[in-house]
């Protein structure tokens, strides 16, 4: 009896032993388990952003300034970018679409046909910048074109006709895709015109624009629109028409067209906001 009694207390306590190892080893695991759900996953590793170059083509109203007044917006633009970005503005003041393609080869003589007589079809250094296979616009590059105020002048050599116009645009934004760039169409930015208490739109080439856009798939920024709003919101009209003070004095030049710094300021703001509402693949690069 001695001996079977030695030999049950033995067997009970192998097997309450190895009953403890078990539950260790689980509670064990356990707590490890709950260490690992509780400790924040590692940040997913993300490459560097491909650098971006946007080219601006446009006129006075987007041009860098000289010393004074205008400022076009397109100077302001650079600002609201990261540093990935860089904006090359080739916008130049007095120009038309057709003459900022062609410079001098425009001619002052109208064709019977209602279009400024061409001397030559050699593109201006400008463009022929931007399409240079190893300096110009490269693939992911983004190309900004707005054109439309002095398009519409009744002589030569800015008069440009609305085909003629649209003609134009396209040949621009396709010049773009093929290099793999995405080009973006903006409507003329408005001058300040009251109608009593209410700034109106005044340019033209916006239904242009627009059939551009749709002819390459290009998005398009309304311009003449969102600065007219932008207007409306800083109650400018209706005024006394002493345009070189107060709130619009700040925000304009004395001719109501182009822009103080601020004015160009607000104005590059429209366009970043319109590329981050529309929700274009170069919003991610705004600050």
């Amino acid at each position: 009896m001695k001996k079977l009694r030695i030999l049950l207390t033995t067997a009970l306590a192998l097997a309450l032993s190895s009953l403890g190892v078990q539950a260790a080893s689980a509670a064990d695991s356990t707590a490890a388990h709950c260490a690992d759900a509780s400790r924040p996953a590692a940040p997913a590793v993300q490459g560097a952003a491909e650098p971006v170059t946007v080219w601006l083509a446009g006129d006075s109203t987007m041009a860098n300034p000289g010393v004074a007044c205008p400022v076009g917006w397109g100077s302001q633009f650079d600002a609201l970018f990261t540093s990935d970005v860089t904006v090359r503005n080739l916008a130049v003041g007095g120009r038309s679409i057709q003459t900022w393609l062609y410079e001098s080869a425009v001619s002052g003589t109208m064709g019977s046909d209602g279009e400024c007589v061409l001397t030559s079809t050699t593109y201006s250094s400008r463009w022929q910048a931007m399409l240079n296979s190893t300096t110009g616009m490269k693939a992911g590059d983004y190309l900004f074109i707005q054109f439309g105020i002095n398009d519409s002048s009744p002589t030569c050599p800015r008069h440009v006709g609305t085909a003629r116009y649209q003609q134009l645009m396209t040949m621009m934004a396709r010049a773009a895709l093929a290099r793999g760039a995405h080009p973006v169409l903006l409507t003329p930015v408005a001058a300040l015109t009251c109608s009593g208490s209410t700034a109106t739109k005044n340019r033209g080439f916006v239904t242009e624009t627009y059939a551009s856009g749709t002819a390459t798939g290009s998005p398009v920024i309304d311009l003449q629109t969102l600065s007219v709003s932008l207007y409306n919101g800083l109650r400018f009209c209706p005024h006394n028409g002493d345009w070189g003070s107060g709130p619009v004095g700040a925000f304009f030049c004395n001719d109501r067209t182009h822009f103080e710094t601020y004015g160009a300021q607000r104005v590059a703001g429209l366009v970043a906001g319109d590329v981050r509402r529309q929700n274009l693949a170069l919003a991610p690069y705004l600050k």
